[in-house]
């Protein structure tokens, strides 16, 4: 019998029946009252989500989009900011910044870390920053920076703090308001449980001061363009807005504010903590710092007997369970377990069931329903 696969990756996320149902509905126009009122329903959940009263602009892009619509927005070539780079994702900013002419000054934390504050409060004595940029979240590595701690380095200083919430974003707290971060950019398709093809981004009343001045080229992401056709009346996208995916992501914002941001986040601490005990109970080791570990996603150090895309390409094609390996330099050294938006305790034992059988197949010394069991009682240790 065929069964639809297990999405246990990073991103792309599983998606709830209730957002598939809702984007299949018959199509509306975009200029309608209709749209309007759907559009400002967004905006008003994805809010509560952001623990913020700023505006939220939404673009029809991947993640990657909104990362570059805070570098276009904000800065003007030749400004100097401070990027925390804790992997891929880190990286792929101060790449993006420095290709608009930016002067980038990148701390390079080894993969697998957060960074340490006191290195962001050390680097910023050079002077002259107008941002700051961190990751929250770092998916190919599984490991997190400290938000909260890096704001309250940066209180009171005059630049903007910027945060990548993409994969974080309602699965990991992140009090937007609260520790003053100017601009948070996310994405669909990861703890927001859509398909991808929406960024999102929150601007501060300084970062609209900034996006004044900002000379960098810019077109189809200028924050001014989206602000304007915000105020009209029913509100609306500067340009033709993917309309189902809007429902999509209302629908799921729905059932996020059902469940309670509180809730969600205890959740997710438990799908990790239970991934922790099951990976270690099969004799394999946590890639990721044990204080920068991610309730999002558990990546896996593999021995050097272990090929990483092998097991995941027999995970998939055997067992039907999708999950992720490594990036650039640990690719086939690592594998990456997503358990971020719509994932519950079972998905959890399932992945592990097929990791068993894989690794059996591999060779690898295990016992069927070691890692099971390990999940099982430290999920219900976390409940």
């Amino acid at each position: 019998m065929s069964k639809e696969k297990l999405l246990m990756t990073p991103g792309p996320t599983m998606v709830p029946h209730e957002v598939l149902a809702t984007q299949s509905e018959v199509m509306i126009h975009h200029r309608t009252p209709e749209y309007g009122k759907l559009f400002t329903e967004m905006n008003e959940n994805l809010r509560y989500l952001y623990q913020t009263n700023n505006t939220i602009i939404s673009y029809s892009a991947s993640g990657t989009g909104g990362l570059e619509a805070s570098v276009v927005n904000f800065f003007s070539p030749g400004d100097k900011i401070l990027v925390i780079s804790i992997g891929v994702f880190g990286n792929r900013y101060a790449a993006i910044a420095q290709s608009f002419g930016l002067n980038v000054v990148k701390i390079d934390v080894p993969w697998g870390q957060g960074v340490d504050p006191k290195e962001v409060e050390k680097y910023l004595a050079e002077g002259g920053f107008k941002a700051v940029f961190a990751t929250h979240n770092e998916t190919s590595t599984g490991a997190v920076n400290d938000i909260k701690a890096i704001s309250q380095v940066l209180k009171g200083q005059d630049l903007l703090f910027i945060v990548d919430a993409v994969s974080s974003l309602g699965a990991i707290e992140l009090q937007t308001d609260l520790w003053g971060i100017d601009v948070v950019i996310s994405a669909s398709q990861k703890a927001i449980m859509c398909p991808p093809g929406l960024a999102f981004m929150s601007v501060s009343p300084k970062a609209w001061e900034a996006a004044e001045k900002s000379t960098c080229p810019k077109f189809y992401w200028d924050i001014l363009k989206a602000k304007k056709a915000l105020e009209k009346n029913p509100p609306q996208n500067p340009f033709t807005p993917p309309i189902s995916l809007v429902r999509g992501v209302n629908m799921a914002l729905k059932l996020i504010k059902k469940e309670g941001l509180a809730a969600i986040f205890a959740r997710h601490n438990r799908l990790a903590q239970a991934t922790q005990a099951g990976v270690e109970a099969l004799g394999l080791k946590l890639f990721a710092a044990p204080a920068a570990r991610s309730s999002c996603i558990t990546s896996v150090a593999l021995p050097e007997n272990l090929d990483g895309n092998k097991i995941r390409s027999i995970m998939e094609e055997k067992y039907g369970v999708i999950i992720a390996g490594g990036q650039e330099h640990l690719k086939g050294k690592i594998i990456r377990i997503g358990h971020m938006g719509y994932v519950n305790e079972n998905n959890v034992y399932e992945t592990f069931t097929a990791l068993e059988k894989t690794l059996q197949e591999l060779n690898y010394n295990v016992q069927l329903g070691t890692g099971v069991q390990a999940a099982q009682e430290a999920y219900n240790k976390a409940l």
